[in-house]
């Protein structure tokens, strides 16, 4: 299926429309026009007309997306400075899952995943199947074409050039921005092998940003820069007793400037107090990926919560929990999982057989939650709804 987007369009001056290729360090930016010209890439186009291929939605899915749009969604929704992908698909759909399948990636801009504040959504259907397309304010959408049954986006003149930074998040970026690069999750044999700070100078007790210090371990030459951490809660599966890791407590950073036994080197950063025994593990560089949107998981997937890092109680709406499940699990980031509060056993009074049994309650879904950093063992997720509180040790699985 071939939708037609007619427009004009007019190259800019090495725009951030290319910013793709600039930061894979594939083109440069000239200022002359023969190099400009040669870095942007036109797209395939007959007498002025886009053509834009439809996403594939395979069959076993499309009576699931055709039943998901909402019976009270908008018509059009022009997208506001704050807004994430989650909340718009949300607007549209009962399964925000289902984004991905409806979204009509729009073909003349560059990164057409991304969306922008002023941008205009519309759903309509092609071939009795949903469909959302972008424009901007002032364009007009109409269904038109050479069979009479396919919608047509005719824009106005214009130029899209827009920075990736501009575009808005895909789940509320600054709920988790604290937990990409710290804490970290390490096993007791990369805490006790991890080179650790052993004193200062000052024979200070308790170290703080600037302060000289002593490291004695095996350090890499090669690196300079170090995470400071110290080892945290304990993470045990709850049914298997197993020791999947340790967190760790990041309390800031330091930069090694002389090699020996010991080394010396000195905070660049402390976000808490660091103690003579913290160890110096390598910075970890992980960001959030604004270009995947969450999903279901390709396999069914059950666990539980092991932890709340912020909370002592439990944890709702934009809060973090921390599961039993990793990448060796088949757990990825953007995989969404359910969360049950575990169904309670209750004694039947009025069973006629006079037995009194004790019946187990069916489990209550409480939440969804969100992936966002995995490791080997265990996962951190992101709660992007919740209709109670969840608690440690409640249940995760593949939304049904």
């Amino acid at each position: 299926m071939k939708i037609s987007v007619t427009h004009i369009y007019t190259r800019p001056a090495c725009k951030t429309i290319v910013t793709s290729l600039l930061l894979a360090g594939l083109i440069g930016c000239s200022s002359t026009a023969e190099k400009e010209q040669s870095a942007y890439v036109e797209p395939e186009t007959r007498s002025g007309t886009i053509v834009a291929t439809e996403p594939e939605i395979p069959e076993s899915r499309k009576q699931a997306v055709a039943e998901s749009v909402k019976v009270a969604h908008p018509r059009t929704y022009t997208v506001q400075k704050g807004d994430t992908l989650w909340d718009i698909a949300n607007l549209f759909l009962k399964d925000p899952w289902f984004w991905p399948e409806i979204w009509h990636q729009n073909p003349q801009v560059a990164n057409p995943h991304l969306i922008y504040p002023g941008d205009v959504l519309t759903l309509i259907y092609v071939d009795g199947m949903p469909r959302i397309v972008v424009s901007k304010p002032g364009d007009k959408v109409v269904v038109t074409d050479t069979s009479g049954a396919l919608p047509v986006k005719k824009l106005s003149p214009s130029i899209r050039s827009e920075s990736i930074d501009a575009s808005i998040d895909t789940i509320p970026g600054d709920a988790i921005r604290q937990f990409l690069s710290k804490p970290r999750v390490v096993t007791k044999e990369e805490a006790e092998a991890a080179p650790y700070i052993v004193g200062s100078p000052d024979e200070h007790l308790i170290l703080g940003e600037d302060n000289e210090i002593y490291i004695r371990g095996e350090l890499d030459k090669e690196r300079v820069r170090y995470a400071v951490l110290r080892k945290g809660v304990k993470l045990v599966d709850p049914d298997s007793k197993e020791v999947l890791g340790y967190e760790g407590i990041y309390a800031g950073e330091a930069l090694v400037h002389t090699y020996g036994d010991p080394a010396v080197g000195k905070l660049t950063f402390t976000e808490r107090e660091v103690l003579r025994g913290d160890r110096l593990l390598p910075t970890d560089k992980s960001k959030i990926d604004n270009l995947y949107f969450p999903r279901l998981p390709e396999q069914d997937i059950s666990g539980k919560i092991i932890h709340l890092p912020d909370a002592l109680f439990g944890v709702a709406k934009l809060q973090v929990a921390v599961i039993n499940r990793g990448s060796r699990d088949g757990v990825d980031t953007g995989h969404l999982l359910a969360t049950y509060s575990t169904g309670k056993d209750f004694k039947d009074m009025f069973d006629p057989d006079d037995k009194n049994d004790n019946i187990v309650l069916p489990d209550i879904r409480s939440g969804l939650m969100m992936i966002f950093k995995t490791f080997d063992h265990v996962s951190y997720g992101l709660i992007l709804e919740s209709t109670r509180v969840i608690h440690n040790h409640d249940l995760v699985r593949t939304p049904k």
